[in-house]
């Protein structure tokens, strides 16, 4: 079984450049504190790498 990542929004994407609230909103995420269980795969962590400064990621 894939390992699964849950990743949560911690900061405002006020202010964020418009590529990078479109990678949080691909991600599911809409509002601080929300969270999302993603599959651990290289899309994913390309995605987190891009937005890594407004996230929390933990590995499940």
């Amino acid at each position: 079984m894939a390992k699964k990542l849950k990743i949560t929004l911690v900061k405002s994407t006020i202010g964020s450049t418009p590529y990078q609230k479109k990678v949080v909103e691909a991600m599911g995420l809409r509002k601080i504190r929300q969270s999302v269980e993603l599959e651990d795969t290289p899309s994913t962590r390309g995605a987190i790498f891009k937005v890594s400064h407004l996230l929390q990621v933990e590995e499940l």
